[in-house]
């Protein structure tokens, strides 16, 4: 079986991406290879690696990736999921598909730490729900 190649691209590769990257892996499994990119590198952010544990998924080894390290690979399929990604992405002519979904950036919210959290959880599940669906409609 090939594997479907899919890049999932943000701004500083430490939140939405990285969610995204590690349910993308979790409902994938062995049918997909998934990288994760941004226009910058900002880090894994600890409170995303925290909610994603919390939910099963592990993305404590994952590290910010610039874009620019994955020009020379083929994608099937790239996902931008922060309108700044999406007006930055460079060119990928080999790519068959690329989708479009902004989420709120979590690492913005102000407040508390359980408004903090709590945005972040929010921001979480609908990221799974979203990956859930791309790894079915493969």
């Amino acid at each position: 079986m090939n594997k479907k190649k899919i890049l999932v691209l943000c701004t500083g590769n430490s939140c939405r991406s990285q969610m995204m990257h590690g349910y993308l892996n979790f409902f994938g499994g062995d049918r997909v290879e998934v990288y994760s990119a941004g226009i910058e590198t900002h880090g894994v952010n600890p409170i995303a690696i925290g909610v994603l544990v919390k939910d099963g998924v592990d993305i404590t080894k994952h590290t910010s990736n610039l874009i620019d390290d994955y020009l020379d690979i083929e994608f099937d399929l790239i996902i931008t999921v922060c309108d700044h990604a999406k007006e930055s992405c460079p060119y990928f002519p080999n790519t068959k598909s690329i989708i479009h979904h902004s989420f709120t950036d979590p690492s913005k919210e102000s407040g508390t730490a359980s408004a903090i959290i709590e945005q972040f959880i929010m921001v979480r599940n609908e990221i799974k729900a979203f990956a859930n669906q791309i790894i079915s409609d493969l």
